[in-house]
């Protein structure tokens, strides 16, 4: 299962901030078009390594320079993307611990619930509210709550109102 990394630990006041946003890094966004060139480096004078081909994909903003994002994926693969193309709506892409396990949703937030669905590994979702255990998830043809470590693109034991 692909783990995302956890952001420092500290008071609020004491979370590193990018110098350009003044946003807390790391943190997780989302990309805005089908189309997004990945850099080597912060300019666009720097060769395009590969090209995500998927809006809405949960990226990790690692550091920033002027107006470039160095971003993660699940993969733990890392460059360069211009900040515009970056939205802050918050996405997650499920997990599985193996590539045919389906993973389940629920009415709400308790293994007793409902199962409203079950999910393949690499669907994206938007996050609507996550409680440091459970988040609610929106797609096409679902919306409910799943387990968070079985999301990429939430931090564990992340709230989000």
């Amino acid at each position: 299962m692909l783990a995302a990394s956890a952001p420092p630990v500290a008071a609020a006041s004491e979370l590193a901030t990018g110098p350009s946003s003044g946003l807390p890094i790391p943190r997780f966004v989302s990309l805005k078009p089908d189309k997004v060139n990945v850099r080597a480096g912060p300019t666009r004078r720097h060769d395009v390594t590969w090209q995500y081909t998927r809006s809405g994909l949960p990226v990790e903003i690692t550091a920033e320079s002027d107006n470039w994002r160095r971003i993660r994926d699940w993969e733990g693969s890392e460059g360069w993307v211009y900040h515009s193309l970056l939205s802050g709506r918050r996405t997650a892409l499920v997990i599985a611990k193996a590539k045919s396990e389906l993973v389940p949703l629920f009415a709400a937030a308790a293994d007793q619930s409902r199962m409203v669905a079950q999910l393949q590994p690499g669907v994206v979702a938007s996050v609507r509210r996550c409680t440091g255990r459970w988040c609610h998830i929106v797609g096409t043809g679902f919306d409910g709550w799943i387990a968070q470590e079985r999301l990429w693109g939430v931090y564990p034991n992340e709230t989000l109102p």
